[in-house]
C-alpha cells in the first residue's frame, strides 16, 4: 500500500493534554515520565504497564515510541468513551509524513499483543494492504476473526511526533470543539477542529418526535438502549444489510434466527425477541473486563419485513409487526428499543411512508424509542419535523 493512500494517523487523548502536546508534541510514554510533564491519563494502568514489556524489533519498549492509530474508532476508543467523558476526549490527527521517522514501525494490530507483527514502515504498508485495509476502514469487528485487534493497527514512532505534524483536532460535539478552539488561540497553529459525533460512536444528528420517542441518524449497533431490532425475512436468510452485518457480528442471533423460522414462531406480523445473555460492551471494547459497569444484556427484536428475501418490504405485515409489539413490549419486558425504518432500506419502501407508520405505534408505547434513519434515502428536513411524523 503506497503511503499516499494514508491520510492521517490519530492519537486519543484527554482534552486536558491538548497544550501539553500542542507545546512539545505527542511523546512516548517514557518521555513523558522523564520529562516529568503532567498528564490526565485515559488508559488503564494495566494497560499502559502491559506495552512496557512488548519491545520491538531494535530492543526498545513500546513506552519509547509515541504511537498512533491508522483507525481511531476502534475498541480502544470505545473502551475511553466507555469509561471517560465522551466531552473529555479528543482525537488529534497528525500527517502521514511521520512514517518517514527513522526508526518508525508499523504494528500489524494492536501493538501490546504478541499476536501482532512489528514490522519496519515498508513491510508495514506492503501487509496494511487490500483486505487488511478494509478491515481497518471498518464500521466494526469481534475477537473471534481476529478483527478487533487488526483494527488497532499502530505507527509506532521513536520518542516524540513533533507539534507540526499535528494537523487537525476532532471532537464529538459542537461544545468540545469550541473548547478546543479555545486552547488553539493561544498557540497560533493552523490546526482544523472538525466536529465527528460518528468517530466517537455518537449520532450525526437526532431529532425528538415525542418526549421519548426520537429520530437518529447514526449507527444503530451502537445504541445504548436495550434492544435492537433487525429487519429480517421469514426463510432464514440474511444475506445484506443490516440483517448481514448482525449475522456476522452475532451468530449466536443467526442460529436462533434460523431455528424460529424453521418452528414457524416468526412470522409476518409475529416478530421474535431473542433475549440475548451478553453485554455489547464486551464486545466492542479492548479488555472490556476492566469497564466499571458493563452494559445490560443487549436483546434483539427479529422483526419481519417480508415473506422471502427475493420480495420487497411488505407495509401491511410491518403495520400488523408494530401493532404486536405495542400490546406485547410490556409483558415481554422491553425496557428501550431501536428501530430501523422498517423497509425502507433495500425493501424500497419510502421515509414518508413508513416514518408516519412508525411513528403512530412508537408514540403510543411509554419507554424510550429510537428510529434510525435509513442511510440509502436522503431524507428532506420537512419529513422529520414532529408535525409530519405525528400527523399533526
Amino acid at each position: 500500500m503506497p503511503k499516499r493512500t494514508v491520510k492521517s494517523l490519530y492519537y486519543i487523548t484527554h482534552i486536558n493534554n491538548l497544550p501539553s502536546i500542542l507545546q512539545y508534541g505527542i511523546l512516548s510514554h517514557r518521555q513523558v515520565e522523564e520529562r516529568k510533564i503532567p498528564f490526565t491519563p485515559i488508559y488503564n494502568p494495566e494497560i499502559v504497564a502491559n506495552r512496557e514489556q512488548r519491545l520491538t524489533p531494535d530492543g526498545k519498549s513500546l513506552w519509547d515510541y509515541a504511537n498512533v492509530y491508522f483507525q481511531p474508532r476502534n475498541p480502544m476508543l470505545y473502551k475511553v468513551v466507555s469509561e471517560t467523558d465522551k466531552n473529555n476526549v479528543v482525537v488529534v490527527a497528525v500527517t502521514p509524513q511521520i512514517l518517514d521517522t527513522k526508526g518508525a514501525f508499523i504494528s500489524l494490530g494492536n501493538a501490546a499483543s504478541s499476536l501482532s507483527p512489528l514490522l519496519d514502515v515498508k513491510s508495514g504498508l506492503q501487509n496494511i494492504s487490500g483486505e487488511y485495509w478494509q478491515i481497518i476502514n471498518s464500521d466494526w469487528w469481534k475477537t473471534e476473526d481476529g478483527t478487533k485487534r487488526k483494527i488497532m493497527a499502530e505507527c509506532l514512532i521513536p520518542n516524540a511526533i513533533p507539534p507540526a505534524e499535528i494537523h487537525s483536532v476532532y471532537a464529538a460535539s459542537s461544545a468540545v470543539a469550541d473548547r478546543v478552539r479555545s486552547l488553539l488561540s493561544e498557540f497560533h497553529r493552523p490546526v482544523s477542529v472538525i466536529v465527528e459525533p460518528h468517530m466517537f460512536f455518537q449520532p450525526r444528528r437526532h431529532g425528538a418526535i415525542t418526549d421519548k420517542l426520537s429520530w437518529v441518524d447514526g449507527d444503530m449497533f451502537f445504541s445504548q438502549m436495550q434492544t435492537l431490532t433487525i429487519s429480517v425475512n421469514t426463510v432464514g436468510v440474511m444475506g445484506k444489510g443490516l440483517a448481514s452485518r448482525a449475522k456476522y457480528q452475532f451468530p449466536d442471533m443467526y442460529v436462533v434466527y434460523q431455528d424460529v423460522c424453521r418452528s414457524k414462531k416468526l412470522a409476518m406480523g409475529r416478530p421474535y425477541l431473542y433475549k440475548r445473555e451478553a453485554s455489547l460492551d464486551e464486545d466492542l471494547a479492548d479488555e472490556p473486563s476492566s469497564l466499571p459497569n458493563l452494559n445490560a444484556n443487549k436483546w434483539f427484536l427479529l422483526f419481519p419485513t417480508k415473506e422471502h428475501w427475493k420480495e420487497g418490504s411488505d407495509p401491511k405485515g410491518i403495520e400488523t409487526g408494530l401493532q404486536w409489539l405495542l400490546q406485547n413490549y410490556k409483558s415481554e419486558g422491553i425496557q428501550s428499543i431501536a428501530l430501523p425504518a422498517l423497509g425502507c432500506g433495500l425493501g424500497g419502501l419510502d421515509w414518508k411512508d413508513m416514518g408516519p407508520l412508525m411513528c403512530r405505534y412508537l408514540s403510543q408505547m411509554d419507554v424510550r424509542a429510537s428510529i434510525y434513519l435509513p442511510q440509502e434515502q436522503q431524507i428532506a428536513p420537512e419529513f422529520l419535523t414532529r408535525a409530519f411524523l405525528l400527523g399533526k
